[in-house]
């Protein structure tokens, strides 16, 4: 909201009021609750999947090529401590070299798109450029999770139950 009206709102007794600078695209970025005539519309944040698998900058290959491989990804998502994402170790980095860091292997600064982005452009985005997932992020860049092509295809076409189906053998790429 805008300081005025936070000054008003005060003017008129309310105690708990913010005036949240960042304003409400990134209140929808953070994927904060939507009002009002789009908020229906399907975002990427209502559609990406949160079982990314996860590593640091100093974490070793041969670590992280076990947990992602366990995990059945063939992705691991390169963050901060506080879940900021940095790079990507795609599937045939993780058999290289198992005493190698990841910041030295890793593919850094993936393509990440914001949770309040609208499905249908990102779709077209995604055939466009052949695309088959991008990684989810805030506008602080912290990692909400991964957005695959066959799920905005699903739930554009008002089709989202075979999802859970899928999601065992997806394939990552970016």
């Amino acid at each position: 909201m805008s300081p005025r009206a936070a000054w008003r709102l005060e003017s008129l007794g309310f105690t708990r009021v913010y005036d949240y600078e960042a304003g409400k695209g990134d209140w929808f970025a953070a994927g904060l609750p939507r009002e009002g005539r789009s908020a229906s519309l399907p975002r990427a944040g209502d559609v990406a999947r949160h079982d990314d698998v996860t590593c640091g900058l100093t974490d070793s290959l041969g670590n992280v090529a076990g947990k992602t491989r366990e995990a059945g990804k063939d992705a691991c998502i390169v963050t901060t401590s506080g879940g900021v994402v940095l790079g990507r170790v795609p599937g045939k980095a993780l058999d290289g070299d198992p005493d190698a860091l990841v910041e030295a292997i890793m593919d850094a600064g993936p393509t990440t798109v914001r949770t309040n982005e609208p499905l249908e452009p990102l779709y077209q985005r995604m055939v466009s450029r052949n695309v088959e997932s991008l990684l989810v992020t805030t506008s602080d860049g912290r990692l909400v999770g991964s957005l695959y092509r066959a799920d905005v295809e699903r739930t554009l076409n008002g089709d989202a139950s075979s999802r859970e189906e899928d999601e065992a053998s997806c394939v990552c790429s970016v």
